[in-house]
C-alpha cells in the first residue's frame, strides 16, 4: 500500500516524467531506431537498453548477494525470497522433476521482462536522442534508448529462446517417447471401447496432433505479439496523455502502466511453465514409498 507520504514523493518524480516525456516522439513506429553498426550489425537503441537492462540486473544481484554466508545479509534475503517466491510458484505447475532445470528460464524471465517494462517508465528514455526543430516543436527523430520490448524483434527474440529451452528441457526430462504419446497418442483404454472405434480414435488422435504441433510452432507468434502489443500500446498512450497535458494527466497512467508491466511478466512467464509442465508433469513425479500401503492392518479387536 502506497502511503499518503510515500505518495507525495512520488508525484514530483511523475511530474518530471512528464515533462520529459514529450509528443515529438509520437511516431507510432513500431520499429526501433538504429544508433550505430558494429560491422554489418545494426545496433537499434531498443538492443541498448536490453543491455543496459541486463548489465544493471547482473550488477545489482551480485552486490546484493556478495558471497553467501549462513547469516543471510540484507540483500541475499532480497534475493533469496525471490528466488524462493518464483520457485513456489512455478513447482506445482512444471513438476518437482523438471522445477530445478526450469527455474534459472523462468526466474530470468520474470525479472528481466518486468525491469524491461518498468524502463519505459523512466524519465528520458524514449525522449532523449537527436532530431530537428519545426514549426510545431522538436521533432525527435532517434531516441538514444527506448524500451526493449516495445521492439517486436526484442519480444520475438525471447519466444526463441523459450522455444529453445522448451525443447530441451521436454526432451531431456520427458524423452522422445513421452512427447510421441503425449502429442500423437491413443488416450483410450484398449480394453474398455471396441476395437474399430479404439482404431478410428487413433486417427483422430494423430489428426489432434498434428494441430497441436502447429499451435506449438504459433506460441512464437503469439507470445511475442502479446508482450510487445501491451508494451508499445502503453508507451503510445502515455505520450498521448502527455501531449494532451503535461501536467498531472499522465500519473494515473504511470501507476496503470506499472501494473500492466508486472501482469504482462507474470503472464509470460506462466505460459512457458504451462507450455513445459504439459509435456513434463503429469502429477507422476512423487517419490518412491509415497504410495498408500495395500498391506492388512492389524486386526481390530
Amino acid at each position: 500500500m502506497i502511503r499518503g507520504r510515500n505518495f507525495t514523493r512520488i508525484l514530483p518524480f511523475l511530474a518530471v516524467s512528464g515533462w520529459l516525456t514529450t509528443p515529438a516522439h509520437a511516431s507510432g513506429s513500431a520499429a526501433a531506431e538504429v544508433i550505430f553498426n558494429i560491422g554489418p550489425l545494426p545496433v537499434t537503441n531498443s538492443m541498448v537498453t536490453s543491455w543496459i537492462v541486463s548489465i544493471i540486473l547482473i550488477v545489482v544481484i551480485r552486490m546484493a548477494v556478495g558471497r553467501a554466508t549462513l547469516v543471510p545479509t540484507r540483500g541475499q534475503v532480497v534475493v533469496e525470497s525471490l528466488a524462493e517466491g518464483v520457485l513456489d510458484l512455478i513447482e506445482p505447475i512444471v513438476g518437482k522433476k523438471v522445477v530445478k532445470a526450469a527455474f534459472p528460464l523462468l526466474a530470468g524471465f520474470f525479472v528481466f521482462i518486468l525491469i524491461q517494462n518498468w524502463s519505459g517508465l523512466i524519465p528520458g528514455v524514449g525522449t532523449i536522442g537527436w532530431g530537428e526543430q519545426t514549426e510545431h516543436g522538436f521533432h525527435l527523430h532517434t531516441a538514444l534508448i527506448r524500451p526493449g520490448n516495445a521492439d517486436l524483434n526484442g519480444t520475438l527474440a525471447l519466444a526463441l529462446v523459450h522455444f529453445v529451452a522448451w525443447l530441451f528441457l521436454i526432451f531431456k526430462y520427458a524423452g522422445p517417447k513421452a512427447i510421441a504419446y503425449d502429442l500423437f497418442g491413443n488416450k483410450a483404454d484398449k480394453d474398455e471401447v471396441p476395437k474399430i472405434v479404439y482404431y478410428f480414435l487413433t486417427v483422430i488422435f494423430l489428426l489432434v496432433g498434428v494441430i497441436e504441433v502447429v499451435s506449438i510452432l504459433f506460441r512464437n507468434v503469439s507470445l511475442p505479439f502479446r508482450l510487445f502489443g501491451n508494451v508499445f500500446g502503453g508507451e503510445n498512450l502515455l505520450i498521448q496523455m502527455t501531449g494532451i497535458f503535461k501536467w498531472g494527466l499522465p500519473i494515473p497512467f504511470y501507476f496503470l502502466e506499472i501494473l500492466i508491466g508486472f501482469v504482462q511478466a507474470l503472464v509470460f512467464t506462466l505460459l512457458v511453465a504451462v507450455y513445459i509442465g504439459l509435456i513434463c508433469n503429469h502429477g507422476d513425479d512423487h517419490e518412491p514409498g509415497d504410495e498408500p500401503s495395500t498391506a492388512p492392518g492389524p486386526a481390530q479387536g
